[in-house]
């Protein structure tokens, strides 16, 4: 089993409806950022979500392979998403930065939504109405070859650096 960093050992998952419900989520999530960045609904749910683990990782950063094509894949260990489209590649966190409740995707309104307490999001993150007070939070991410590096110590907040989130993407 998965030890949490408290030490219990306790399931991250308990109580949250399994790996079946965090794929399910996770696949609207995506079909969500599809549609939020310019994709046609259909388009968007055909669009496969990968599972992907870090090709290497440290405490402070993981590597994955640069995306070759537009898509999302999902790290459920680091909790970040890896989101590529019309040329740009993000990472963004899995969780809404009010409360940390995992984001959800709502294929009828085309954007993100907490299902705690009803932030909503679009596709690129960026905040539209609810509790929260920002957008999305994003990582840092550097090229490196046919690599993308994740900073885990960098995760931008729109409203602490504006000019930081924006740019955190890499061109492709």
């Amino acid at each position: 089993m998965h030890q949490m960093g408290d030490g219990t050992g306790a399931d991250p998952c308990a109580g949250c409806g399994g790996r079946r419900e965090f794929l399910r989520e996770a696949a609207a999530t995506a079909a969500a950022l599809l549609v939020s960045l310019g994709a046609g609904r259909a388009q968007a749910q055909g669009m496969a979500l990968r599972a992907i683990q870090a090709l290497s990782a440290r405490a402070d950063e993981a590597t994955y392979a640069l995306p070759a094509a537009d898509g999302v894949s999902i790290d459920r260990e680091r909790e970040v998403i890896v989101a590529r489209w019309h040329r740009r590649v993000y990472a963004f966190a899995l969780s809404c930065p009010h409360q940390h409740t995992m984001l959800r995707w709502q294929e009828h309104e085309g954007r993100f939504q907490c299902p705690k307490h009803h932030s909503r999001y679009t596709p690129d993150g960026t905040f539209i109405s609810g509790r929260a007070t920002r957008g999305m939070d994003r990582y840092a991410v550097r090229r490196t070859g046919n690599a993308l590096v994740v900073d885990l110590d960098h995760l931008h907040k729109q409203t602490d650096d504006r000019a930081a989130w924006d740019a955190a993407f890499v061109a492709v």
